[in-house]
């Protein structure tokens, strides 16, 4: 008698994976995604969005996973029906965020920081574009923000180009924290340690999945711990618009946002 091989455990990343830049999803991928879900697969999120961001996308995907992993790891929610948003936390990773900001601001003085509470608010200094966090966060002074417990800090520098910016990184030596580098001029900081493939792992062994089952889908800099730990034993996925150093971990790349990628891989499960 055959045995029936496990699902898989698919983790998406959202921006630049499942969402075009503009915030839309195409109509393709989002039923590919239902149908995966539909065969007795497990599709969640891992990103570096903050809670409040994340979960409208589950719903225009159409999906209720168990588990959703959230600001890069630092946040993994539970679904709980009870919950007012359907998800709970499940478990926060935090740290002080007063040396590396204060470190950082002597090598960026022009930057603009946030830092996102064990809430999933974001607390910002001024000019802070709001299109970046979203609604309903909080202005304070750089000192109030040193005070914050942290599950991140979001460092932008517009007067920065890319090279540049990487060059300024690497000369800070951010050795207590990890850090990632997300779109133009972006640093993102999390507890040391943390990332999204942490907070994967995590949910991996509570559902039990082999890790010769996981599946791991993304574009960005903060995709490549998670590209990391997928690729050792399964799949880990670049969309074909990512750059070099993010393809160069993968495994296997798929076509861009644009003509759908994540359709494409997500139809040969």
């Amino acid at each position: 008698m055959s045995v029936e091989a496990p699902g898989w455990l698919v983790a998406l990343d959202i921006d630049g994976t499942v969402l075009h830049e503009d915030g839309t999803l195409s109509d393709i991928v989002g039923a590919e995604v239902r149908r995966v879900v539909a065969d007795g697969n497990e599709v969640m999120l891992a990103t570096g969005r903050s809670v409040g961001s994340t979960l409208p996308v589950l719903d225009r995907l159409g999906i209720t996973p168990r588990y959703v992993v959230c600001a890069n790891g630092a946040v993994t929610l539970i679904r709980d029906p009870e919950a007012p948003l359907g998800y709970r936390s499940f478990h926060i990773e935090t740290f002080d965020p007063g040396p590396v900001l204060t470190r950082i601001r002597s090598h960026l003085t022009e930057a603009l920081f946030a830092v996102e509470d064990s809430n999933g608010q974001f607390l910002h200094t001024e000019a802070f574009p709001e299109t970046v966090l979203g609604e309903g966060n909080t202005l304070v002074s750089f000192d109030e923000l040193q005070q914050v417990e942290a599950t991140r800090v979001v460092v932008i520098s517009p007067g920065h180009d890319m090279e540049d910016f990487l060059a300024v990184v690497e000369r800070m030596g951010l050795h207590r924290v990890s850090y990632s580098i997300g779109w133009t001029a972006w640093l993102d900081i999390a507890p040391d340690g943390v990332n999204k493939a942490t907070g994967l792992e995590r949910v991996r062994d509570i559902l039990g999945v082999p890790r010769s089952r996981v599946m791991a889908v993304g574009d960005g800099r903060n995709d490549i711990d998670m590209f990391r730990w997928a690729g050792a034993q399964g799949r880990a996925v670049a969309m074909a618009q990512s750059p070099d150093d993010v393809l160069a971990v993968a495994t296997e790349v798929t076509a861009s946002i644009d003509d759908d990628g994540v359709a494409q891989v997500l139809a040969t499960l």
